[in-house]
Formats: structure tokens, sequence, C-alpha cells
């Protein structure tokens, strides 16, 4: 039996990024071909698990128990569609240097057991516990599986130690601790292991940004009176899907008087002939997230509107240009605007409009940039992190407002940017 099918057997190796920071960072077909190596799936596989293993062993917790579906993707491989992403249905547990178990939604185990030859197949099972509480604590499916959980626990050697879990609902945590199991919170470790990201991992951020530059190239050409907000959200919903997007979590379409203050939606309003519009999207390929803001005038701009544009672009560039391994977040976010400034009362109120977060198989990974939290907590920016820096500045129009967003990986002496749809300028679309 291979390396590759025996995840208890993993070697020091296996925790090694295997970055090339040689030339640009690549975007690769998409399809698996003889003639060039692209993405390393086993590779990619190993390096998750022994990073979570290694954050495991950093922690006080001896186990890992998850609900998280980008945890139970990072540990297990395993995922059965965005359909799963709400239900509170799937658990995975990891004990020490055991394999993982995953407990699955009916025939989804048989599945892995047949195509997942990476996990064991014995610890591919068939479970489910509340479904977001439809079905009640009292059928007994929490105590069920909280038994189990606890006796897999003693079994590898973990029984006096804490259990990591990143969140579950309320009554399995009674369950569980009705068995005797000390909760700590595993999303914090889960976390720590996501942070740096190997080559695959980028090469996978790399493509999915890829897909998005291609569908504002569409919406440059599409955006013209006469067309809806929901119209470019339809659209780049089908062009996305079509390319292999496997997840489109929001597409947010905002124009005209909507800019002001940020809704973070669409609606079916029509664009107007010199409207602001911008545009966030949000989808993932083989789980590694997009979040990639662009800016747009329909037809024509005014001064206030660009001058908005460029203070939006000045405030990213000199967020950019600080970003490299060593600089702590809080250095980063004093280059950005006081809440103050931007016509907010406090921070908490301006949240997410000068942002940076981290990105890969969740939206919102390590390291969270903001005024809000980094300057009291302040995280040291790591070679391999991946990231989105997000700018806003409303125009003096009162309505108006500009919005960019740059994903970025953290290279040994600065960074590269990968969301490349051209951002230098504010563009217009079908210029009178």
């Amino acid at each position: 039996m291979s390396r590759a099918l025996m995840p208890n057997l993993l070697t020091p190796q296996d925790l090694e990024p295997n970055w090339r920071w040689e030339g640009k960072l690549p975007a690769s077909g998409h399809m698996s071909v003889d003639f060039e190596r692209r993405i390393d799936h086993d590779r990619l596989r190993r390096y998750r698990l022994a990073r979570t293993r290694q954050s495991l062993k950093n922690s006080n917790a001896g186990s890992l128990l998850l609900f998280d579906v980008n945890n139970i993707r990072y540990v297990s491989a395993t995922k059965i569609g965005e359909w799963e992403r709400d239900k509170m249905c799937r658990f995975c547990l990891l004990t020490g240097d055991d394999s993982p178990y995953v407990w699955d939604f009916g025939s989804a185990a048989v599945h892995h057991q047949k195509y997942s030859d990476w996990l064991e197949p014995d610890h591919c099972l068939a479970g489910v516990v509340g479904m977001r509480g439809t079905i009640p604590p009292e059928f007994g499916l929490m105590r069920k599986y909280a038994k189990m959980i606890a006796q897999l626990i003693k079994d590898a050697g973990m029984a006096n130690m804490p259990v990591g879990v990143d969140y579950a609902e309320t009554a399995m945590f009674h369950a569980l601790k009705e068995e005797g199991i000390n909760v700590v919170d595993g999303q914090q470790i889960m976390l720590a292991a996501r942070e740096i990201k190997n080559w695959d991992e980028i090469q996978l951020l790399t493509q999915a940004a890829s897909m998005v530059d291609g569908v504002y190239h569409m919406i440059y050409e599409e955006l013209k009176p006469g067309v809806r907000e929901n119209d470019i959200v339809a659209l780049s919903n089908k062009m996305l899907y079509e390319m292999g997007s496997d997840d489109v979590e929001a597409i947010n379409a905002i124009s005209g008087e909507r800019c002001n203050p940020h809704p973070h939606n669409f609606t079916d309003r029509y664009f107007r002939p010199g409207d602001q519009a911008f545009f966030d999207i949000l989808q993932s390929y083989q789980g590694y997230r997009t979040c990639y803001y662009r800016t747009f005038n329909i037809g024509r701009a005014t001064p206030a509107q660009n001058d908005a544009y460029v203070k939006a672009r000045e405030w990213i560039d000199a967020s950019i240009a600080m970003i490299k391994p060593g600089v702590s977040t809080d250095k980063v976010a004093e280059v950005w605007p006081t809440a103050e400034s931007l016509g907010f009362p406090n921070e908490d109120a301006a949240f997410g409009l000068q942002f940076g977060h981290g990105l890969g198989l969740a939206l919102h990974e390590r390291p969270i940039i903001s005024r809000a939290v980094s300057m009291d907590h302040p995280m040291e920016i790591q070679t391999g992190m991946v990231f989105a820096l997000e700018t806003y500045c409303p125009a003096a129009d009162g309505y108006s407002a500009a919005r960019i967003e740059e994903e970025v990986v953290v290279t040994e002496d600065g960074c590269e940017v990968i969301s490349l749809f051209p951002a230098e300028e504010l563009p217009i679309a079908n210029r009178y």
C-alpha cells in the first residue's frame, strides 16, 4: 500500500510547503495532464493532515471533534457539496496520531469507503446528530454518538486530555459533557493549522482568482442601462459554474445611490448612466475561496466618483506595500483611514470596509486585519499566508462609493497580487 493511502504514516516531509517562489505564481489549467505537474492532491491531503496534527500537538488538547465543514474537508478531504454547509449533519474526529474518523450523511459514508482511498474504510461511518435541531435531542442520537466518540478517544489513549471542538449544537455540548469530555476551543487549533498554505493550496487559490478575472471582463462588457444588478449576479453564477466552480457563495452587486452606505447585497435595481457600481465575487474552486471586489462606472464618471476611486486605490496600495514576512497586522491597519474620518462613529460601525482576511477553504481565515482588532491584538504576517485586502471610499456626492479588493500571496520577501483584472484606474464600462 502506498504512503498516500496510509494517513497514519505521515513523515516530517509532509509538513514541507514545497513553495516555488521563482518567477510568477502559476495559474495552470484545471485538468489533470501527464505533460505538466499541476496540483498534487496526495501531497495536499498529507500536508493538511500533518499541519492539523502539528497544531493539535502544540495545544493542550489530545483530540479534535469537528463539525465545521471546512475543517472536516481540511482534515479528511471529504466533501458532499454545498448542500452540507448549513446542515450540521457531518462530523469528524482526530485523536492524536490516529487516522481521521468521518461520520457522513447516509450513503455518503459508503461512497467514501469506495472512492476516498486515503482514508481507512472502517473509519468512514454513517451518522447524523441534530441537523440544526430538526432531530430532537430526546431522540438520543447525540447521546449515542457522544458515547461512541468518548470510547474512541479512550481507545486512543487520550481520555485524560481536553477535546477541541470547533462548533456544535448546544445539545451536543451537553451530551459530550455527560460523557466526561472536557471541551476546549478547537476552532483556534484548526485556524492555526490552516493559516500557512502549501504550494498546492496557493495554486488552487490562484486558479480560483483566474476564474474571477474572466467574470469581471464579462461584467465590464455587460454593464449598461437596461441591465439590473441581479442580471449580473445571474450571469456571473452561470459563468462560474461553467468554469468549474464548486460553490458560488455570494455575489454582491451594488450600484448608484445604494453604494453609500455599503449594503453588502444585491437587488433588482437597473443600472443608470453615470452610476458607480461595485461587485464582490465569492466562490470556490476545489474548496478554495475568492473574495475579490471591483468598481466600475457605467458610461461616464464625475470628478467626485473619480476622487473616491483614487483614494480607495491609494489606501489599498499602501497596505499592499506593507505586506511581507515579519510585519505585524497593526502596522498594515495603521495605513488605512479611521472610522471617524469615513463618517462612522467607531471602528465597529466601519468593520469590513478597510479590512484584510485570510483566504483558504473558508472565506475568513487568519490573519484578520482591521483597526477594530489589530491595533490591540496584532498577528505576525508569515510566508505562505494568503489573504485579501479591501478598501472603501465614499464619494463627496453623498451616495457614490468605490470599493477595491486584492488577493495577495505572502512570499519570502514581500507579496504577489493574484487578482489581476485591471484596477489601477476607474474602469468605465460602455463609455459614452
